[in-house]
């Protein structure tokens, strides 16, 4: 169906109904406009479905900080650890690599992590707010973020990441091994330490999040269209975008397709150096065992965590394209190393899953009304921290929409900051 006439159109329309396109869909909704959110797959089904589950506050550390440059060479070469390059694309990422390196320098760490601060710092609030009234408030629960070390001397809340946290406000706390032991009884006594950071939460379910949120926009009037986008275009003083159904027109529209975005950016002469991370998660159904709070190890870098459908582990990135297969080699890893952090864990069912994270070179995404494009709004970016930065998005993009000026610095995320 042609949507493409004035009288027909929403007010805005979003692209991407991942979990930052259906909070964004849901503060526009509540200033009482028109709005529509289109994707080719279900709400919240597809990268937003996969994550950790992790809601903090505090994720205000960089990815790239100072010294990471030293640990790269031995995190690829290790097949079990965090990061994997295919080889014939490391071309392809080498100025995105660098640049992701440039970032870490000592003097970019403060601007940035107080740019994570303004999108994480009210998301537990933000997602409580947003689930209210829908019978479903229980999907987020207050938890503590363990992070577990199997080297004593480690957990040393001297360390840069943990002293940018509490300058944040984080309420931070070094345990030893027998009281890590009665927090989370089923870890490996390999771990001897940990540092706690508290007043956090955790999704019990992220992708029935989407669904849930996705419902409760449809319920106060809210359309959703599933079409994939291949193009988009400004015309008669608005923005058209393609569908398989035919050509749409919206007078604003919101870019928040993930990795995807950037290929409908390309034609109109916009290049922004996203990569395609690629990032698995491992289900155990009947695990026998369960986590009282999320738990990452800090030695390889994933996070476990009891969620409704059983346990879920997560974590490793791979740059290999967005077009790329799985590799099965990550999944094959990611459980053995499950097997040695949860030693008593039961492996009888498990399912896999893989998706594109939208990665840029800061660890910060793209918010804001893109120059030289006016009524088109981006919304895309998030990397590793999506879910936690989706409510904030929202919030501040449906600010942009409605013409109220900002009462913070938006210009950390601006879209041709690169």
């Amino acid at each position: 169906m042609t949507q493409r006439s004035k009288d027909q159109a929403p007010d805005v329309t979003v692209l991407g109904a991942g979990i930052i396109g259906i909070c964004t869909a849901l503060s526009l909704i509540e200033k009482g406009l028109r709005v529509r959110l289109v994707d080719r797959d279900a709400p919240g089904q597809a990268t937003s479905f996969g994550n950790a589950g992790i809601i903090s506050p505090w994720s205000v550390v960089p990815q790239s900080m100072p010294g990471l440059w030293k640990q790269v060479p031995g995190m690829l070469l290790d097949p079990l650890g965090p990061v994997a390059v295919k080889p014939s694309y490391l071309p392809r990422l080498a100025h995105w690599g660098l640049r992701f390196i440039r970032e870490g320098r000592k003097s970019r760490i403060p601007a940035i992590s107080d740019a994570m601060e303004l999108l994480n710092r009210d998301c537990v609030t933000l997602f409580r707010q947003h689930l209210a009234g829908t019978g479903r408030e229980d999907l987020v629960r207050d938890s503590i973020y363990v992070h577990a070390f199997r080297n004593p001397d480690s957990a040393n809340l001297t360390d840069i990441g943990y002293v940018i946290r509490k300058e944040k406000g984080a309420r931070l706390e070094r345990i030893g091994a027998a009281d890590l032991r009665d927090l989370e009884p089923a870890l490996s006594p390999d771990f001897q330490a940990a540092v706690l950071i508290h007043d956090q939460a955790r999704a019990l379910a992220p992708g029935e999040i989407g669904t849930v949120l996705a419902d409760k926009f449809r319920t106060l009037g809210g359309e959703i269209l599933r079409q994939e986008v291949t193009a988009i275009r400004p015309e008669d003083g608005g923005w058209a975008y393609d569908t398989a159904e035919g050509p749409c027109w919206s007078p604003k529209l919101v870019l928040s397709m993930g990795v995807w975005s950037t290929k409908l950016l390309q034609p109109l002469g916009i290049r922004i150096p996203l990569q395609a991370e690629r990032g698995y998660h491992v289900s155990f159904q009947d695990p026998g065992i369960a986590l009282n709070h999320s738990v990452m190890d800090m030695d390889m870098k994933f996070v476990a965590s009891s969620m409704n459908d059983g346990l879920r582990v997560a974590g490793t990135a791979e740059f290999a394209g967005l077009d790329a297969p799985p590799n099965q080699k990550r999944l094959d890893g990611l459980i053995k190393l499950t097997r040695s952090m949860l030693p008593d864990l039961n492996e009888s069912d498990i399912h896999t899953w893989s998706g594109q994270r939208p990665s840029l070179p800061d660890s910060l995404p793209c918010i804001g009304e893109i120059d030289g494009f006016p009524g088109l709004i981006a919304a895309f970016g998030h990397s590793h921290y999506g879910l936690m930065m989706a409510p904030k998005t929202g919030r501040i993009v449906a600010d942009l929409v409605v013409e109220t000026p900002a009462n913070t610095d938006l210009s950390p995320f601006r879209a041709n900051r690169f």
